[in-house]
């Protein structure tokens, strides 16, 4: 008997196959459209478009995307749901009611205040957005009617997809080169726009103008998630199957032949595997299951499969099997020959066309996450999923102290500052500093106080010093990095004094010149003489501005 898996995500649900395999002994295990929306810590300016934004602009950003021929556009969403884009708006993709292209972001009044849960692009572009309520919007290129409104009329603005899923709800979409998919909290698949291929699943190569429910043997199954490849289709059901349908000239739909496919076919090739997610390439597709094991088949061109060669694979072959630590999340996009692959030891391999190089088998990066690989490699550098700027599972050291500093969940400690709260951890600062190893003896008494008053420093500076310990890096201007350089040299911290130092010389100018110059006068008096040239420096600098 075949195993299979439960992998439901929507609380509704209670349809069974009519000959239900038993469950997965591993237990629940999250959907796959939970998996690939993942949240995860990633520096968007990475992705060049996102350099000539200010720091304040960069940190209002909740989720972005970078899609386009040549990445050239974005769309991003702020933490108070606002909707945002720019970008070159190739076939009036950008949404903002006409054609003209925009290096400074553009606000879209009418999707703002609209939580996003799904947004997927097309290579026209077309956009397909999907909201927490359950809403469709489609906007940008309908040469084959991929917006589903029934007409080949270019989109310039996001307009709902009402025409058979008007009383549905949506929760996941998926766009191919030219085609359209939506997946409703009911586990039912509807399809749309180009079919030279049987990428809509009707049974027929005429293009879909409205969303049409794929059916045939997806009939009576709950549909978990899905994904496209430029002219392909594939589906994951809630026991773990795989279905795929569309073009097959090269093996994508992994079915063992190169025939295409005008409905949904099940994929043998997996039949004893429980799959949690699954994702396609331009023409080649990977699958993660629930124990962590990769496969990958279809075109290999570039080394995309990662099998060490470059022959396609018409059925589903295992790669990274020698990897000690388990797959939990894989990476492609329909525009790309790229993939990508996360271990849950943080491991992040990339693979396939890399910067114009084919890379044949998984290449270990020092990458955090496999959208960094996108970011960096990808031809084009779009992203490969909305993706959200926030913490992932799976978070670097650096990473996990970063997030845990000034943190009242985990915190053994707090400093009282100012009359505010600071909250550390005593291993941190014992590990970071020499003056906090020597107060937190057992004969000192700070070491039993769970809150220690701090009155020599202010809170600005105090906050400072104490996040440098979690993070090497400082933030301040250079008025209050003069308080930090007196910390600094109260605690014998030597490369914080160098950091203050250099902000001081930095941020020098005529109208605070006079106050850094005292700083300079009194921290001289204060340091050995071995210090006093590099004090020097930085005191002519401060005169010379006079």
């Amino acid at each position: 008997m075949e195993r299979s898996c439960s992998v439901k995500s929507r609380d509704s649900i209670t349809h069974q196959d009519h000959a239900p395999a038993p469950p997965c002994s591993r237990g629940h295990t999250p959907p796959p459209s939970q998996r690939r929306s993942r949240r995860t810590m990633v520096d968007v300016t990475k992705w060049p478009l996102f350099s000539l934004m200010e720091g304040e602009e960069l940190s209002s950003i909740r989720q972005a995307c970078v899609f386009g021929t040549s990445a050239n556009e974005v769309i991003y969403i702020t933490h108070n749901d606002d909707v945002y884009v720019f970008g070159l708006n190739c076939s009036n993709c950008l949404g903002t009611g006409d054609s003209q292209s925009t290096i400074l972001p553009k606000k879209l009044d009418f999707l703002s205040g609209r939580k996003v849960v799904s947004l997927s692009y097309g290579s026209g572009p077309h956009i397909l957005l999907a909201t927490e309520e359950g809403e469709l919007f489609a906007w940008g290129h309908n040469g084959y009617s991929q917006l589903g409104n029934g007409t080949t009329n270019q989109g310039v603005a996001p307009v709902l997809v009402s025409a058979s899923l008007l009383n549905k709800r949506v929760t996941e979409v998926a766009c191919g080169s030219h085609h359209s998919l939506a997946l409703t909290n009911t586990g039912e698949v509807y399809a749309w726009g180009y079919n030279n291929c049987g990428q809509v699943g009707s049974g027929s190569t005429a293009n879909q103008p409205t969303p049409r429910r794929v059916s045939n043997c997806l009939q009576n199954k709950v549909v978990v998630s899905i994904t496209c490849g430029q002219t392909s289709s594939l589906a994951v059901v809630e026991n773990g199957e795989v279905y795929g349908w569309g073009y097959n000239g090269n093996g994508q739909l992994g079915l063992g032949n190169n025939g295409n496919q005008l409905t949904p076919c099940r994929l043998v090739g997996l039949q004893s595997l429980c799959v949690l997610q699954i994702v396609s390439g331009y023409a080649h597709s990977l699958a993660l299951t629930d124990e962590g094991l990769l496969y990958a088949w279809g075109t290999n061109t570039y080394g995309q499969l990662g099998t060490g060669n470059k022959s396609n694979q018409l059925s589903p072959v295992q790669i990274m099997a020698e990897k000690e630590s388990r797959i939990v999340e894989i990476a492609a996009c329909h525009s790309t020959h790229t993939s990508a692959a996360k271990t849950q030891s943080g491991q992040v391999y990339m693979w396939g066309q890399c910067r114009g190089q084919s890379i044949v088998l998984p290449f270990l990066t020092h990458f955090s996450c496999t959208d960094d690989v996108f970011a960096c490699f990808a031809t084009p550098s779009v992203m490969w999923r909305l993706l959200s700027m926030e913490h992932d599972d799976f978070l670097t050291v650096s990473q996990s102290l970063k997030k845990e500093f000034d943190s009242p969940e985990t915190a053994d400690l707090k400093f009282s500052v100012d009359g505010k709260y600071i909250h550390v951890h005593k291993a941190v600062l014992k590990i970071r500093c020499e003056h906090f190893r020597s107060m937190f003896q057992s004969h000192w008494n700070e070491d039993m106080k769970e809150v220690i008053e701090i009155d020599q420093f202010t809170y600005p500076v105090y906050r400072s010093f104490l996040e440098f310990l979690y993070t090497d890096n400082i933030d301040l201007p250079p008025e209050d990095a003069i308080g930090l350089l007196d910390l600094a040299t109260s605690y014998c911290e030597n490369r914080l004094k160098r950091l203050c130092q250099h902000i001081i010389k930095r941020g020098i100018t005529i109208e605070n010149a006079f106050s850094l110059l005292a700083a300079a006068v009194r921290y001289d008096a204060e340091v050995s003489p071995a210090s006093t040239p590099s004090n020097r420096t930085w005191r002519s600098s401060a005169l010379s501005s006079v």
